[in-house]
Parts: C-alpha cells; structure tokens; sequence
C-alpha cells in the first residue's frame, strides 16, 4: 500500500485553529517534508492549489504557493518519490498543463502526475473574473473530463485536434512529450458525479476518511467508487485522506486535538461555509458540503487518527485493509515533525508497510 503526504503549500497546513502550529509556506519547509518524506520510504507528495484564503484571526490560507512551480523545483531535489501538482481548471488551459507537466516530467522522469482541481468556492475565481457562474457546479465534471482528454491526446500523440463543447484544439502540438508516456491523473470527486468521472478519467481518487478513530467509516465510499470503476473496466484506485495527531499516549494526543479544536478559528470557519453553501450541486455528498459540516470543520472534516504511535499504526492497517485502497495520503499538525515521527516511530509498527520498513533496514 502507498503513503503519501498532502503537502502544506498555504499557510498554517489543514488546521483552522488558533492554538495550531501557525507558520507560513516556502519551498524550504516544503522540500524538508518531501526530503523527509523521501528518506522515510514514502511514495508520493501533493500539493494543491489555492488562489484565496479564508481570513480569520490566524488568516489561514491567506499565503500560498503555487502548485506547479512548487512541484517542479521538489523534483529537482528528490530521486524516487512521486510527486503530483494541482491544476485549477478554470484558470490553466488544458494544452498550457500538458505542457508544464511534459516539463517537470524532463526533471523527475515518470514521478510527476496531474491532480485535477473543479473548484468549489468561487471567491478565489470572481477576483479574477474568472468565474462562469453557478450553472458551472452542474457542468464542471464534463468540462474536466474534455480538459483530460486534451492532455491524454498530447501527451500520447504530440497533437491534438479536439473539438467539445468547452476547449476547441487547432492542431494543437506538444514536443518534446513525457518519458514515460501518460502522465497518471488523480481527482478527489466525493459525490457520484465525481466519482464517476474519476472512474472514467482518474487513475486514482482521493476520498476523505470520516469521523474521529474511525478509519473504516470510509468504506461506503470507496465501494461507490470501487463500484463506478466497474462500470467502466477500468482500475481505478482510491486513495484515502486521513490528519495524524500523534503523541507518546493516546490521553497526550487527544488532548492535543481538543486543544486545537477549542481554539478553532470562527471567522475564518464562517468564510468557508459561506463559500461552501454557493456550491448549487444536488449532491450532498460533494466536497464542499463535506469539508464544511459544523461538527469538524476545524480539520475539514478530514478523517482524523488521534493516538499513540502505537494506535495510529494500526487505525492505519485497518484502513489498508478495506476494498479498493491503494494508498492513504496523510496531513499532520506539525509536518515536520510529524514525517519525522510518522517514519520512525509508526511505520516500523505498520504490518502494511513490512516491505518498506525491511527495505530500509
């Protein structure tokens, strides 16, 4: 099973809390996590993309990095571990992508992919009156999946002449193209619609983990996909997201996360939720109803594994067990000291990770 890391390219990583480690974004902190990521035995690192914060007293997300930039100066400082870049569709042409990605893939032969960002708050495209308006929440699947199929086109064939109802190519050319050929697509769809378009276009699917050391409470979820992918012949896995919150005992830890939890930064939950009630979907189950649902807002309602080292290390085998996981990606509170930990203190005690722990000895 593969482990990745969810890399905190906006300020303050993904707790919206007071009482949280605040710190800003850099290259520098974040090539410490991916090199450490790398030295641990890790397989991959993403880094999404976000154009505007939520403000608040911790202004969290107010500073962030850019994705593809950032990815591209991590791969030249890594050797082995994969490394994905996020694309907000509504800003990037699909043939301008295809083209980055054909690039970083020049740096780090056959360890870059592409995840594929709809959006889902439109204050980060009306500043740059980018927005299409609500009718895009019912559309926005079918216009990523022509934006896909542009890529797929270059990167296999070097041209693309595709007409859709969203992009029109006019022997559009891509050279030099990537070594590897298809550069892999990740999504992170959690409604049915987005899970149908990961089963069609995704090589892999992020699904949040749910609740509080409930690592199974996601299966539901991934058998939606599992069951998608079965329509479609193809073999799509899913990759679960789940916050560590470690410590040397399990009162230790949950002390620590109800201390975060305490001290969430309101403004700043009310600004999301805002953002989030604009999303016209039917869907409820779509990302931007997930991550704001009062009850775990604080940690967007990411699944959350609090405990010793000992008891993270088997929620996260459980999680490895369920049907259809290929891989978990983490966040940590501290990133840097939780890599740190998460590679010396809960992988070895990992039954699904014996191969790399063996590996590393």
């Amino acid at each position: 099973m593969d482990i990745g890391v969810f890399i905190p390219i906006g300020n303050n990583g993904w707790l919206i809390s007071k009482s949280a480690p605040q710190y800003m974004p850099s290259f520098e902190l974040n090539k410490t996590i991916v090199q450490k990521a790398e030295h641990h035995g890790l397989d991959f690192a993403l880094s999404m993309i976000k154009l505007k914060g939520f403000g608040g007293e911790t202004e969290f997300w107010d500073h962030n990095l850019e994705s593809f930039t950032l990815m591209a100066g991590l791969a030249a400082a890594t050797d082995r571990i994969k490394l994905f870049a996020s694309t907000p569709i509504l800003t990037l042409p699909p043939a301008m992508v295809a083209r980055m990605a054909s690039t970083i893939d020049s740096i780090a032969p056959g360890r870059f992919g592409v995840n594929i960002v709809t959006g889902w708050a439109p204050n980060e495209y009306t500043q740059m009156g980018m927005w299409p308006g609500e009718e895009y929440f019912g559309y926005r699947y079918e216009q990523a999946t022509e934006y896909v199929q542009i890529m797929r086109e270059l990167w296999a064939d070097g041209v693309s002449d595709f007409k859709g109802k969203h992009y029109t190519m006019d022997n559009c050319v891509l050279s030099p193209r990537p070594t590897g050929g298809a550069v892999p697509i990740v999504a992170a769809g959690q409604s049915k619609t987005g899970m149908k378009f990961a089963s069609e276009m995704a090589d892999f699917n992020f699904i949040m983990g749910t609740g509080i050391n409930t690592p199974t409470a996601m299966s539901e979820a991934t058998s939606t996909l599992v069951e998608a992918a079965a329509t479609t012949g193809r073999d799509v896995g899913a990759m679960a997201l789940f916050m560590i919150i470690a410590d040397e005992t399990d009162e230790a830890a949950q002390a620590k996360w109800k201390d975060y939890h305490d001290n969430a930064d309101l403004a700043a939950l009310g600004y999301m939720a805002d953002q989030s009630a604009t999303d016209a979907s039917a869907d409820d189950s779509s990302t931007a109803k997930t991550i704001s649902l009062p009850e775990g807002a604080v940690n967007f309602n990411m699944g959350t594994l609090v405990g010793s080292y000992e008891s993270i290390a088997k929620m996260l085998d459980e999680v490895a067990e369920l049907q259809g996981i290929k891989g978990i990606m983490l966040t940590f509170d501290d990133f840097v000291e939780g890599i740190e930990n998460f590679g010396t203190r809960i992988q070895p005690l990992m039954k699904s990770r014996e191969s790399i722990t063996t590996a590393a000895a």
